[in-house]
């Protein structure tokens, strides 16, 4: 059951990541990484979050991290850039529930301004999911980037031939 919830985790992520790297226009070689790189990134995620407690915000880091070190050694095959590799796969991952709950307990949070008692509940929905989402999405560019500056000598020269 474990599996296969993983692997439905990754499948829904790699098509997902597909469509995103379809609009951006990479090479048609770099598709079937980018469908790996958000496979193994979100089914990563998945399992630490579900089965090791690791909060979203630290199973995002590390598995941006997967992706950015899987993007470095993916890229240099087909000579393509890392950034080409992790953005597509990383877009499945940006926490959208938590963004759409910050608007919408900001728009709450207007409407009920002569209520005191629900302004306040709405004021702390607001923090919290706009913290969560905010924190998340600085962790994923944090983690998939990390790579460049670890490895700066072979992130920039991938590119090239030797």
């Amino acid at each position: 059951m474990i599996v296969t919830d993983m692997l439905l985790d990754g499948l829904f992520a790699a098509v997902a990541a597909i469509g995103f790297g379809a609009i951006s226009d990479p090479p048609m070689r770099a598709l079937p990484r980018i469908a790996l790189l958000a496979a193994a990134g979100h089914a990563l995620r998945f399992c630490l979050m579900r089965h090791a407690g690791a909060d979203i915000a630290s199973a995002s880091f590390v598995a941006a991290l997967v992706i950015g070190m899987g993007s470095l050694w993916l890229g240099r095959g087909i000579r393509c850039p890392m950034t080409c590799l992790y953005i597509p796969a990383l877009l499945p991952m940006v926490p959208g529930v938590y963004a759409y709950r910050t608007v919408f307990s900001l728009i709450m949070f207007l409407q009920s301004l002569d209520r005191a008692d629900g302004g306040v509940r709405y004021m702390q929905q607001f923090f919290l999911n706009a913290t969560v989402s905010l924190s998340v999405i600085a962790l994923l560019a944090a983690g998939a980037t990390l790579p460049i500056f670890v490895f700066r000598r072979r992130a920039f020269s991938m590119t090239r031939r030797k």
